[in-house]
């Protein structure tokens, strides 16, 4: 792949990103190597083990890769029979570890999940557990050999634990008792690896000894007593004796790492490929990237692509097609409206593809495989060259020419600039052309509009711009396909504060052609604009349909649920009055047929009537329930007041007013949790029996007089409000009823979130009054209402 490509598109950044997602050192140098490539297989290889380290990322987290260390230096001493240091197989444990890890990471949890791209590793990953605690057991650090290691190491710590004892109780005597006199200071120190007390110069022939050291100045002499020097020389040799033991023990362990010299190499470079592979995974997932589709034939469709280097919560996504109805796309636009940045997506997207990476892109985009990219992009003048800016470039394109292939992606930023531009538009038709010719796939900005019109003109070649707010003086950064751009100099020079005949003096220049083609750019885009509205309010507009009839739909599902229940209802309350009837009749004929065979009096005979005539009555109250019935008496709208008890007979539901009537008689009934509009010509109201308690006045003339400050009606709403309020108003709510003996009560707390119900059903089961309290039924309010009865 062409390296200053690599450069110019920035692909270095991408791999300097992917190295930061690497955790161990093998991995990092896996990454920094990581190039295009052009075979097709080996593409789409890459792309799946990336996309399954991307689905186990988000499955089960990121897997670190920390403990795979470079072993190999430690396996090529392993083949010819050398034994490790501790420090040694400690890196060589670290790896095993590392591999455990992985291969418990790597085992599937259920039977049934599917087999991706990493099993193969994972499956191949020999983690040697009983060799990696085995060297655990034994080392504890670098310079650190446990005790356990061998029954012969144990004894012999024991025995120098025992001498140092010994050394310490010998000169602790010393110095406390003969050598006290003689001493600088009473301390037991070391020098070497010999235990010494500080001895006064002057008192060197009072301490029979061998000296090893002493003060700067001269005045202390550190000597070792001749009663410790046995002592010492024996603590000597158990360190001596101590050490060989160590050295035994890390052959041993050598020899025993060494049977499996193959599966070490093995697992180190499984672990460098897997950090490798879930590396790319990791920064998927940070790009937000998606697996893209390739294919042979030159065709490139990005769906909403974000530049990888750009804040993708600021970025503007772009979409753009190129080889198939087109091989050569011209954009332009004014500066910094996202030309360039357009370019190197595409072709920053084209070498990350090609290196297996996912591009920041949505699901299906398509990109095919190059043998090479080229892009001329950016000021490449050189001073010490003599180069001006034009000849850069044009060296730049010069090479590019004679290296092209059929099979290439060539990307021109301001082609034919710095130059005169009536020769700069030509040479840079002639090297379109050309490259057109031979079916190169190329992409181009430029300022030219004799571009723009060999775009229009020209069969396979496209127009596509950067949209920029001349309002607001600001870029877009939105791609059009198929609609040249303006340079809006003009436009932007206005804004600035250019004063208007200098502009208009400008505008004389303009050849009437370029005036006629700039404004039928101008006519283009305020077309676009105004079909895009169009369309956004089209859009619009069928969603409101969509949502209006996808409310239709469950109010009509809702409503044949409702007559389906009231006609299963219906049915069997019919069912209900029809074996009343046949009760009441097989009972009737009874009766006249006892009455006919024994003498029963005429009173008898009456009040048997009388029961029978109330009953078939009762039967035809019943069969009419739940009809359209009429009110009792024509009300008024002075006749309801607020709270007041009524039953809408449409709905045979009974509730309380919550508004007063309006002009046309329109007045709103609380039901329970159900809040409706009613007429009063559908309302009858209800004389619920006033009851109180049993404290009363009697009268001079013996009546019972009603106490209405005690009077307490069987329903209580609490709607609206909080736990914690409805509460307190429902605890002397209860108290009152309870004095005043009202039995049944109803309590209206509407469904909601559910709340409130069980914040007052919680409360209830502590109030000892109440003997039991249920959810409402049908017509009572269902589950927005709670019926409490007292004991």
């Amino acid at each position: 792949m062409n390296k200053k490509a690599l450069s110019k598109l920035e692909y270095n950044k991408i791999i300097d990103m992917l190295v930061s997602h690497a955790s161990s050192p093998a991995g990092q140098t896996r990454c920094k190597k990581l190039e295009p490539s052009v075979n097709l297989a080996q593409i789409r290889t890459s792309q799946e083990q990336t996309a399954a380290a991307f689905s186990r990322i988000v499955k089960k987290g990121r897997l670190s890769f920390s403990g795979c260390y470079s072993v190999e230096d430690s396996i090529m001493r392993l083949d010819i029979g050398a034994a490790l240091s501790a420090a040694e197989l400690l890196r060589l444990c670290k790896l095993l570890e590392t591999t455990n890890r992985a291969k418990t990471y790597g085992r599937r949890e259920l039977a049934d999940d599917h087999q991706d791209w990493l099993d193969f590793f994972f499956e191949q990953l020999e983690p040697l557990s009983t060799v990696a605690a085995e060297i655990r057991r034994c080392i504890l650090d670098e310079d650190e050999i446990s005790d356990d290691a061998s029954p012969a190491l144990r004894h012999i710590r024991r025995e120098i634990g025992l001498m140092n004892d010994k050394v310490h109780s010998t000169l602790t005597n010393l110095v406390n008792g003969s050598l006290h006199t003689y001493l600088q200071d009473p301390i037991i120190t070391m020098r070497g690896d010999r235990y010494c007390v500080p001895v006064k110069a002057e008192y060197r022939s009072q301490v029979s000894g061998m000296i090893h050291d002493q003060s700067s100045t001269g005045s202390t002499l550190f000597i070792e007593p001749m009663a410790v020097v046995k002592l010492n020389n024996d603590l000597k040799e158990l360190y001596g004796k101590e050490q060989e033991e160590i050295q035994v023990i890390l052959a041993r362990l050598s020899e025993e790492v060494g049977g499996y010299v193959s599966e070490l190499r093995l697992n180190y470079k499984i672990l460098t490929e897997l950090d490798f592979i879930f590396a790319k995974g990791a920064l998927a997932l940070d790009m937000n990237g998606s697996m893209p589709i390739f294919n042979n034939h030159g065709y490139i469709r990005i769906r909403e692509g974000r530049h990888p280097l750009l804040d993708k919560k600021k970025v503007v996504p772009i979409s753009l097609a190129l080889g198939d109805d087109f091989d050569l796309l011209v954009i332009t636009g004014p500066n910094t409206g996202g030309k360039t940045v357009t370019l190197k997506t595409v072709g920053l997207f084209t070498l990350m593809g090609q290196a297996g990476l996912h591009i920041p892109a949505l699901d299906r985009s398509e990109l095919a495989i190059f043998e090479q990219v080229f892009a001329d992009i950016g000021d490449e003048q050189s001073i010490e060259q003599s180069l001006s800016t034009f000849s850069s470039h044009m060296t730049n394109i010069v090479s590019i020419l004679e290296q092209v292939t059929a099979n290439s992606l060539v990307l021109f930023d301001e082609l034919g600039a710095g130059t005169d531009p009536t020769e700069g538009a030509a040479l840079a038709m002639a090297i379109l052309s050309h490259l057109h010719q031979r079916g190169i796939r190329t992409m181009a900005t430029t300022h030219y509009s004799e571009l723009k019109v060999f775009a229009l003109s020209t069969s396979g070649v496209e127009n596509a711009s950067c949209e920029f707010d001349v309002d607001t003086l600001r870029p877009t950064y939105r791609l059009l396909i198929g609609i040249p751009g303006k340079s809006n100099a003009f436009a932007i020079s206005s804004k600035l504060g250019l004063p208007d005949y200098i502009i208009d003096s400008a505008k004389e220049h303009l050849t009437e052609q370029d005036e006629n083609f700039e404004d039928l750019l101008t006519d283009l885009e305020h077309s676009r604009r105004t079909i895009l509205k169009e369309r956004e309010e089209i859009e619009q507009y069928r969603k409101e349909i969509e949502s209006l009839k996808s409310k239709q739909e469950q109010k009509k599902e809702k409503i044949d649920e409702q007559r389906d229940r009231i006609l299963r209802e219906a049915n069997e309350k019919a069912n209900t009055i029809l074996r009343d009837a046949k009760e009441v009749a097989d009972e009737t004929m009874k009766n006249f047929r006892k009455f006919g065979k024994e003498h029963i009096s005429a009173a008898d005979m009456e009040r048997e009537r009388e029961r029978l005539r109330k009953k078939i009555k009762d039967t035809q109250g019943t069969a009419t329930l739940g009809s359209a019935a009429k009110p009792s008496r024509t009300y008024k709208p002075t006749d309801f007041k607020l709270g007041e008890s009524v039953r809408v007979l449409s709905m045979n539901l009974t509730g309380t007013v919550s508004t007063l009537p309006n002009a046309k008689g329109d007045l709103f009934v609380q039901m329970g949790i159900l809040r409706s509009q009613v007429n009063i010509s559908d309302l009858e109201i209800i004389d619920e029996p006033v009851i109180t308690s049993k404290r009363m006045n009697k009268s001079s003339s013996g009546k019972i007089k009603m106490n209405k400050a005690l009077t307490v009606r069987p329903e209580i709403n609490l709607l609206g409000k909080t736990v914690d309020e409805a509460i307190a108003e429902l605890d002397k709510y209860l108290d009152d009823a309870y004095i005043s003996h009202v039995n049944p009560v109803r309590i209206v707390h509407g469904k909601g979130t559910g709340a409130l119900r069980k914040g007052i059903h919680t409360y209830l089961k502590r109030v000892k009054q109440v003997k039991s309290f249920r959810l409402g039924e049908f017509g009572e309010g269902d589950a927005g209402v709670t019926i409490v009865e007292f004991k």
